[in-house]
């Protein structure tokens, strides 16, 4: 339907998490859990200043892992940041400050091609030429003037209507053309990474296999952030965000999708306040990092 290649995936689905501050809530957005149909096998949680890092997983000593590793990761780094995970292998969920709204900059181009793929949807259309254009150099460059035209084009009520759809409740578009300062959370980033990657109600197969298309070919100097430390064996979909504030700093985001050898899975991680953008990337890598060797090692162990 969307006039550019797609690579095809057969995915599962999961219950989504939904977290605010340090609590984890489960909502089904995609289909039915597939893992865990009782209390979880293990739990943690550990803090980051005042803030806990909760984990809950089904497989044993997973989750208190996560939530030591993770808050490990965080503690003493400047600013605010924020984190969700799941992974469904292991049927796992991790949640830090996930209801804290951040300024989005340049991950809610995610949710503009949503957007847009909903209503080619629901106007029984292809994309035109000129929109594969746009979304490619939206999400593969993060191309500003893309972005512009596709935000314009879609109107916010077509974006509202998506996160309706979505069950994105606490992600409010920027005003006018001010799609960068979209308030995002950490909870509402990982509800759209499962939209992606399971079979849902707001984006049919061809709409996801298209956007993670494209996140899966983000040009190399764009690739930090989540997919750092993630082993050689996955495939990363990502979109990044960095944007300079007078007030509260750098805001440096990142968002991502992992699967190939037996992997699922997929983190947000947000932050603001960093004196320089390498300061923020570094913030956001050192949790990915954690993330992606404690996933593994659990997967080894089984």
């Amino acid at each position: 339907m969307h006039g550019s290649r797609t690579t095809r995936c057969t995915r599962r689905g999961l219950a989504a998490l939904v977290a605010a501050g340090a609590a984890l809530a489960v909502w089904s957005t995609a289909a039915p859990a597939s893992a865990g149909t009782g209390d979880p096998a293990s739990t943690g949680g550990d803090t980051v200043g005042d803030a806990k890092v909760v984990c809950t997983s089904d497989r044993p000593g997973l989750a208190p892992t996560l939530s030591h590793d993770i808050a490990a990761a965080l503690n003493g780094r400047q600013g605010t940041s924020a984190l969700a995970l799941y992974d469904r292998t292991s049927g796992t969920n991790c949640a830090f400050q996930a209801g804290t709204p951040f300024d989005s900059a340049s991950v809610v181009k995610v949710t503009v091609l949503g957007a847009l793929l909903r209503q080619t949807e629901e106007a029984h259309r292809a994309l035109t030429s000129q929109e594969v254009k746009l979304t490619t150099d939206m999400i593969t460059k993060s191309d500003n003037a893309s972005t512009d035209a596709l935000w314009h084009q879609i109107g916010r009520s077509g974006i509202q209507h998506f996160l309706d759809l979505a069950g994105m409740r606490n992600t409010v578009p920027g005003s006018g053309g001010a799609w960068g300062l979209t308030q995002i959370t950490a909870a509402d980033q990982l509800t759209l990474l499962q939209l992606l990657t399971a079979e849902n109600g707001a984006l049919d197969q061809e709409s996801r296999d298209y956007a993670l298309d494209l996140m899966q070919r983000v040009v190399p100097e764009q690739r930090w952030g989540v997919p750092a430390g993630a082993p050689a064996s996955t495939t990363a979909h990502l979109k990044n965000g960095w944007l300079p504030r007078a007030e509260k700093g750098w805001r440096v985001h990142s968002v991502g999708t992992f699967d190939g050898s037996g992997t699922d899975y997929a983190m947000a991680v947000l932050s603001s306040g960093s004196d320089t953008m390498g300061y923020g990337v570094a913030t956001v890598e050192a949790a990915a990092k954690v993330i992606h060797r404690d996933l593994a090692a659990a997967g080894d162990a089984r």
